[in-house]
C-alpha cells in the first residue's frame, strides 16, 4: 500500500526538524510492503517578517518576554535534538529570517525530485551552522549543494513563481485548522500535530493500512 504524508512546516521551526527525524524513523520501521511519499508544504511562523529578517535575540525576546526564557526553551530543544541525532547550535544564529524564498525553493525542489534533500539542507544550515537562510546567495548555495540546479533556483527567485503555492498552502492549513507546526496529514485522512514520536506515526500508518485491508 502506498502512503502519503503531507508535512506542513516552517524551516525555522526546530520542532519541525525534530519531527522530520522522527517521521523518518517511523518510515524506516515500516514493512517493505508499504511505500511512503512525503511532501513538504509551507507555513509562515512570521508572515510579517521583514524581507531582510531581524536580530534573533530581539525577535525571541519580544516573542517570549525575555532572552532568559528563550535560552531555556532553546536548551529543551537542544536536548530533544540530541536524542534524534540533531545538533542544534543556537549561539551561531544571529538573525531570524524571512522564509518565503526558502519555501519557494522547497516547492521548486519537489518538481526536481530533491525536496527532502533541500529541506534537510536548509534545516541543517540554519540550526547547526547558523547560516542566514534569508540571504539570497546563501540560500542558493545551500540548495545547489543539496542537488537543486543553481540556474533554476536563481531564475525562480528572480520571478514571482511559488507565491501562489504559498497562498494555497495557507488554505490547506485553514482547512485542517493548523495553528502550530509541524503538522502531518496522512493520506489526507489523519492529522497529527506536533513532533510526534515514531510510535505515534506507526500507529497512524497501521490505522490506514487496516482500513484499506478491511475495506
Amino acid at each position: 500500500m502506498k502512503l502519503f504524508v503531507d508535512v506542513i512546516s516552517d524551516v525555522i521551526c526546530p520542532w519541525c526538524y525534530i519531527g522530520k527525524r522522527r517521521l523518518e524513523k517511523a518510515i524506516a520501521a515500516l514493512s517493505t510492503q508499504h511505500e511512503v511519499q512525503v511532501r513538504w508544504h509551507p507555513f509562515q511562523l512570521n508572515p510579517t517578517m521583514p524581507k531582510e529578517g531581524i536580530s534573533r535575540k530581539d525577535y525571541r525576546t519580544q516573542k517570549f518576554g525575555s532572552w532568559e526564557r528563550s535560552v531555556k526553551l532553546d536548551a529543551t530543544v537542544t536536548s530533544a535534538g540530541e536524542a534524534e541525532g540533531i545538533r542544534f547550535d543556537f549561539d551561531k544564529i544571529e538573525r531570524t529570517p524571512n522564509t518565503v524564498d526558502a519555501h519557494r525553493l522547497i516547492w521548486l525542489a519537489d518538481q526536481h525530485g530533491c525536496q527532502d534533500a533541500v529541506v534537510e539542507a536548509l534545516f541543517r544550515a540554519y540550526f547547526s551552522e547558523g547560516q542566514d537562510i534569508g540571504n539570497r546567495q546563501t540560500i542558493i548555495n545551500i540548495v545547489a549543494a543539496a542537488g537543486l540546479e543553481r540556474e533554476a533556483a536563481e531564475t525562480m527567485l528572480d520571478r514571482e513563481e511559488g507565491m501562489e503555492m504559498i497562498a494555497q498552502a495557507a488554505e490547506m492549513s485553514q482547512q485542517y485548522q493548523v495553528s502550530s507546526v509541524p503538522f502531518f496529514i496522512l493520506n489526507q485522512k489523519l492529522g497529527l500535530s506536533g513532533a510526534q514520536h515514531p510510535e505515534k506515526f506507526l500507529n497512524a500508518f497501521k490505522q490506514l493500512t487496516d482500513r484499506s485491508t478491511s475495506g
